[in-house]
Parts: structure tokens; C-alpha cells; sequence
């Protein structure tokens, strides 16, 4: 199976963000938006340092019933979200895909 990888991505709005990608090409973490590049480049950092921790991730409930989970860095800041999942347990998978994938170092420069 391939491996993870991370989509730099500029939106439409000049800021840039990215997305972690498991190796089927699921998004199972997006980042917040970020001024510059080399910020959103400084959070993939941080995700590939913190990813492999589990005690980094808090799964939390969504107000229609399904659940999501965030990453976060040492300091508490939140640096990457997940999608939906429509139960607890899938959502705890969705921690083991970016836990195994996180410290991918193949980032892939979409802002051209």
C-alpha cells in the first residue's frame, strides 16, 4: 500500500493550507488556513512531530451526532482536523490512519 502524503495547496483567497493524504488518496487531515506558505509549510512540520503521539488527538462529537478529531501541537494549539465519521470508532481509525501517515515526507507543492 502507498503511503501518506501532503497536498500544499493556495486557496482562492492567497492563503494556503494543506491536506494529509492516506495512501488510497482519502483526506484524513486538513489544515486551518494559514498568510504564507512557509506557515503552512511550518504546520506539515509540526504535524510529521506530532502526529505519532497519540495522546496528541482529542476525538470530540459534532452537534448532528458524528464525531471528528483534532490534532494538536504540545502547546494545545490545533493543528489539523479531521473529516466527519458517522461513529466514535471509525473516527478512532481515522487517528490510526494520520498517527501511521503523519511523518510522511512526501509533500507535494500544488501552489503553482
Amino acid at each position: 500500500m502507498a503511503n501518506g502524503h501532503y497536498d500544499l495547496k493556495k486557496a482562492k483567497n492567497g492563503q494556503f493550507h494543506f491536506n494529509l493524504k492516506a495512501g488510497n488518496g482519502e483526506i484524513i487531515l486538513t489544515s486551518e488556513m494559514y498568510a504564507s506558505k512557509a506557515s503552512a509549510e511550518n504546520g506539515i512540520s509540526s504535524v510529521q512531530t506530532n502526529s505519532p503521539d497519540e495522546a496528541q488527538y482529542e476525538v470530540k462529537p459534532s452537534k448532528d451526532g458524528q464525531f471528528y478529531f483534532v490534532l494538536k501541537a504540545k502547546n494545545h494549539q490545533v493543528i489539523g482536523v479531521s473529516e466527519m465519521y458517522t461513529t466514535e470508532s471509525a473516527s478512532k481509525k481515522g487517528v490510526q490512519s494520520v498517527v501511521k501517515n503523519g511523518a510522511s515526507t512526501d509533500i507535494r507543492d500544488l501552489t503553482q
